[in-house]
């Protein structure tokens, strides 16, 4: 098997089309209401979803991270894009000279940037 994408469901995906649009440049695909951006080997999808309505209440269920060997490089990036900050790069516990930063998209779901992990 082979993680493909992630589609998150929105009330309003124009607005996180637009949001998303900023931030990694023209989606790669456009279906309708679905727009989709190629972030490393897989896909980041925002699309409408039957069962979504306004904001997540719970954004730290679920959070997507997107590795990067310059998170602050890429922070500051995506930062001057316009991301929503929910926390600045700090380095992660457990893992000396990593970081991680967390971005919230306008519907509050999560996402990170973090240095790449060894497995």
């Amino acid at each position: 098997m082979d993680f493909n994408s992630i589609l998150i469901g929105s009330e309003d995906p124009q607005r996180l089309s637009e949001y998303y649009s900023r931030l990694f440049g023209e989606p790669g695909f456009s279906e309708g209401p679905f727009k989709g951006w190629k972030v490393g080997s897989g896909f980041v999808t925002v699309g409408p979803h039957s069962e979504v309505t306004g904001k997540n209440n719970e954004p730290g269920r679920m959070i997507w991270n997107i590795e990067s060997n310059d998170v602050k490089a890429d922070f500051d990036r995506l930062k001057a894009a316009g991301a929503i900050v929910i926390r600045e790069p700090y380095e992660f516990e457990g893992a000396p000279g990593s970081l991680i930063s967390t971005f919230a998209d306008p519907d509050g779901n999560y996402f990170q940037l973090m240095s790449p992990m060894e497995m």
